[in-house]
């Protein structure tokens, strides 16, 4: 698998640009709602003001009208409202004000300030009573429609958070599952070499018992021994492995000397190392899977031909180990996709390898791999990151 194919991201983009279409959607329906409930509001206030213009009036009414007028100001117990002169002085008697607490009709400055507030958000409905004056009507939003304001938002909020959660949950799940596959297929990749393995070990007892100082010998089991290495490193994926070893320049030595005779001649290979002994607790054979995999990388890269570099050395109490090459370098994407499982700029890589080493040094040795330098004809430096013992 080199990349995700392109239907599949097509859809993931529709998925989650039809699920913000939606909270969208939602955020102005709740305002479209609101704004009607305003109006609404406002209509009622209109009534409220009118049936204080009737009662007002000087002609004789009824008492059928009287009951329904009063009944029409005592209906209001959620809008607040205050009756003032055309001086926007209010009036201090019963029915002149609703919903506006004590404390504050008790307080001239406090009301000045309410009244002024009030007008800042509506504009006052005016009466004309029947000596000619005119009267105000200041009101402002209920406490349901106050906080109603805010719903929108939290709803929208609540919602972006959900669909991140969701999409936080189905990565990690999709996370997991890809892990217990490769790890599965390493497994599996490590009883399949188990079995020609153990055949070959037995031929080269028989071939020992002829010439065991042949050198065809010899070379041969150093590549068995090497082949047992592999297994061990396969079948220890999607466990958790001891962090026995310590003495790490020895690892990475180990690593440089089987590496150096194994790659062309014409890569210039070095290795520094620091000059006192560098204590790191790791697993050998992963680590060691980690450093060939990162060489190998850098020698596919430049093609057989240039300048290799490892490097170990401390800094802020960890331990960093860097393999520099002078190949083709990396661009922007193949930089994010670089460690994800099945990615691979190679005709025949199955994209394993990085992904592998990521899982080693992250949940293994709770360190960090990535690539700190690129650049496209240059080359490209990984450096991994270990805590110190």
């Amino acid at each position: 698998m080199k990349n995700r194919p392109f239907l599949a991201r097509i859809n993931n983009w529709f998925v989650f640009t039809l699920l913000t279409v939606i909270v969208i959607a939602l955020i102005i329906s709740s305002n479209i709602l609101i704004t009607n409930l305003r109006e609404k509001e406002a209509e009622r206030i209109k009534v409220f003001a009118t049936a204080i213009k009737i009662l007002q009036d000087n002609q004789q009414k009824s008492s059928e009208t009287q009951e329904l007028l009063f009944a029409i100001l005592t209906e209001n117990d959620q809008i607040p409202s205050i009756l003032t002169d055309e001086n926007k002085q209010p009036f201090i008697f019963d029915g002149s004000s609703r919903n506006i607490a004590q404390e504050i009709l008790k307080d001239p400055n406090e009301l000045r300030k309410l009244i002024r507030k009030m007008e800042n958000n509506y504009e006052p409905f005016e009466i004309e009573v029947a000596n000619g004056d005119k009267q105000l009507v200041f009101y402002d939003n209920s406490a349901l429609l106050n906080n109603l304001r805010y719903y929108p938002y939290f709803l929208g909020l609540f919602i972006l958070s959900y669909l991140i959660f969701i999409f936080w949950f189905l990565r990690t799940i999709k996370k997991t599952d890809e892990g217990y596959l490769w790890a599965g297929l390493a497994k599996e990749t490590a009883h399949q070499i188990g079995t020609p393995l153990s055949s070959m070990i037995g031929w080269m007892e028989i071939m020992k018992l002829d010439n065991p100082e042949s050198e065809g010998v010899q070379e041969i089991e150093k590549d068995i021994e090497r082949l047992r290495t592999i297994s061990e490193r396969f079948s220890k994926i999607g466990s958790v492995p001891e962090l026995n070893d310590m003495n790490f320049n020895q690892t990475i030595q180990e690593n440089y000397s089987y590496l150096k005779t194994r790659i062309s001649k014409k890569i210039n290979f070095t290795l520094q190392l620091p000059n006192y002994t560098v204590l790191v607790p790791h697993n050998k054979i992963l680590m060691s899977w980690v450093i060939e995999n990162l060489v190998k990388n850098a020698v596919d890269a430049m093609k057989g031909e240039g300048s290799l570099q490892m490097s170990v050395f401390e800094r802020n109490k960890n331990i960093l180990i860097e393999v520099k090459d002078t190949g083709s370098g990396m661009t922007k994407q193949q930089v994010r996709n670089a460690f994800k499982p099945g990615y691979s700029t190679k005709k025949r890589g199955w994209g394993l390898g990085l992904s592998l080493a990521r899982r080693v040094i992250h949940e293994y040795h709770n360190g960090d791999i990535k690539i700190s330098q690129t650049e496209v004809g240059k080359g490209t430096t990984f450096r991994i990151t270990v805590r110190k013992a």
